[in-house]
């Protein structure tokens, strides 16, 4: 279903009551007994997934009752039948339609430019989605493009309105989504919206060209190679699936409609290993094939790090899946884009799922990172908007592994620390390796609501 910020109100107002009722009656001046104290779990979208409690091994009962919310927008089955024809495997749908809408966004504005030059490329890419001729089928849109007219491409991802000036979705769904028996309860998920369609750009692109034949419109006769910098390994590798699955989708789709400019486009595969080091590896290499757009990273941490290597070398980078608020404002020459919506707007959906079961003392855990410290930060801030302030509050970070190959995280610390705390609700905002903080507060003996 899909909800409205209206209830936000009455959410706020009972939660502010509720703390001065409990003040009132002097309850927390009492030591709590932490040992009976439930605590319910909260989630987010590096977690969220069908794929994270096999990430528990034979504890991933733990999850059940957990809460959280990511970025997705309804899907509609016949998108999710189109997918599944790609993966038969397919589990969870996070982050498939931002990957299908990155290469398809990119294809268009590449046929509208009349170019593979990455920064002709990248002045019609906001364009694309704003003040045009609507079209939502890659085919359909394909034809618009050739033919040298202004379109506003909608996609499974990027319903409601387009880009802003920064080259990121101005508004978002957001999923709030329930662990039951070990998987994501979808009969339970409900969407809200959230932005604000004010905010898209209404700078016009540069007049797109017609096309005349194939590969004689572009000077090097180049075909539109794409770059892939997705998570195959390390903590998002959960993440993967779905988000391949996208691009292999936009990619067949795009291909099945004549191409771009009279070619085929070709795809490049590589690995972004949730690591730094990783993924400056993979981009050094994507940038010496000659690739023109490159998908990712998977973590806003590492589109971060990786930035200044793209932008150096003239080329593109769009991720389907960075929330890092910090990114809007990216030193990136007009090259860095993304389909999924920052994180200022994923906050106040976050903390609304949290307000609505009432706890008055929440602990955030993130990943000390930009993507989980940003996160934690807009939703302690939405906390404290609605009356829980930081003596009710409680923030702590660990250090995410490097990479793949490095040791797990040893949570015993934080949990020990939570355990002593004694909050009702504890978030959580990290990927795969945060499993390791839900086994770590089972063994604490802090008792985990279901």
């Amino acid at each position: 279903m899909l909800a409205t910020r209206g209830p936000r109100a009455a959410i706020l107002a009972a939660g502010a009551a509720f703390l001065l009722a409990t003040s009132a009656c002097g309850t927390t001046d009492k030591p709590e007994d932490t040992a009976t104290h439930q605590v319910r779990l909260y989630g987010t979208d590096g977690n969220m997934l069908n794929s994270f409690p096999a990430e528990l091994k034979n504890r991933g009962n733990l999850v059940d009752g957990m809460k959280g919310t990511t970025p997705l927008t309804p899907l509609t089955e016949d998108f999710k039948q189109r997918l599944l024809r790609v993966d038969p495997k397919l589990t969870d749908y996070i982050y498939a339609a931002e990957s299908y809408d990155a290469v398809v966004i990119s294809a268009l504005a590449a046929q509208l430019a009349g170019s593979t030059e990455p920064t002709q490329i990248a002045r019609q890419i906001v364009g694309v989605t704003t003040n045009g001729q609507r079209c939502t089928d890659v085919k359909a849109c394909l034809k618009l493009a050739r033919d040298g007219q202004d379109i506003e491409y909608r996609g499974p991802s990027l319903s409601r309105a387009g880009f802003t000036d920064a080259g990121e979705p101005a508004t978002a769904s957001y999923a709030t989504l329930h662990f039951d028996d070990q998987k994501i309860n979808e009969a339970k998920s409900e969407f809200v919206g959230a932005g604000n369609e004010s905010d898209v750009s209404a700078k016009a692109p540069p007049t797109p060209r017609k096309q005349q034949g194939g590969r004689g419109d572009r000077a090097d006769g180049s075909p539109l190679v794409f770059g892939e910098l997705l998570p195959k390994t390390g903590d998002l590798a959960i993440a993967y699936p779905p988000m391949r699955a996208g691009t292999a989708l936009a990619l067949k789709e795009i291909n099945a409609a004549g191409g771009v400019l009279g070619d085929p486009v070709t795809w490049i595969d590589g690995d972004d290993g949730t690591s730094v080091e990783v993924a400056k590896d993979t981009v050094a290499s994507l940038i010496a094939r000659n690739v023109d757009v490159i998908i990712g990273a998977g973590a806003s941490g590492i589109s971060k790090a990786v930035l200044p290597d793209v932008v150096a070398a003239g080329r593109i980078l769009i991720s389907p899946s960075n929330t890092d608020s910090a990114l809007s404002k990216a030193e990136d020459k007009g090259l860095y884009f993304r389909t999924a919506p920052p994180d200022s707007l994923q906050g106040r959906a976050l903390a609304d799922v949290i307000l609505r079961d009432g706890p008055t003392k929440i602990v955030v855990v993130a990943r000390r990172d930009s993507y989980g410290e940003g996160l934690q930060e807009t939703v302690r801030a939405e906390l404290e908007q609605a009356g829980i302030g930081g003596d009710r509050v409680k923030l702590l970070s660990y250090e995410p592994p490097a990479d793949a190959k490095h040791a797990p995280v040893d949570f015993s610390g934080v949990a020990g620390e939570i355990k002593a705390y004694g909050p009702e609700a504890v978030l959580i905002i990290g990927f795969a390796e945060s499993a390791g903080l839900i086994t770590a507060l089972d063994d604490a003996g802090v008792p985990i609501r279901h």
